[in-house]
């Protein structure tokens, strides 16, 4: 199970719903995936709240344009059956720029063009747009 994609769906599928919010189980890497995608502004914020159980859970803001999502689409690149890695200077634009490929470097979990700047590879995790 794929905790990255389920994530990815949850969020794409709640823009659809038309839903302001949507919560995701915590975990510190999909914490850092979604502060990577307030910094690309495909939603307005996520933070970290405890359930009753005494669980943690993400609570992510949706960003929207009007009353459709910001977020079109998604395909997840890297699977944990195959993973897919790329060097900066390999990084190509998504849907003739209007979209993003979000990487997992040393430096962090970065957007396309971020990775570009700190000319710094890694591993391709999903294409957004």
């Amino acid at each position: 199970m794929d905790i990255v994609s389920n994530m990815l769906i949850t969020i794409k599928n709640g823009g659809n719903a038309g839903k302001n919010t949507v919560i995701a189980p915590y975990s510190n890497y999909k914490h850092k995936i979604c502060e990577t995608l307030v910094r690309l502004g495909y939603i307005k914020a996520v933070h970290k709240k405890t359930a009753k159980g005494g669980f943690p859970e993400l609570v992510i803001e949706l960003e929207l344009e009007g009353k459709t999502p910001k977020i079109k689409g998604l395909r997840r690149v890297s699977k944990p059956s195959r993973r897919l890695y790329s060097a900066s200077k390999a990084i190509r634009t998504i849907r003739s720029g209007f979209g993003e490929v979000v990487l997992s470097t040393p430096k962090g979990i970065l957007g396309g063009q971020e990775a570009k700047e700190k000319l710094v590879g890694g591993e391709l995790l999903f294409e957004i747009w």
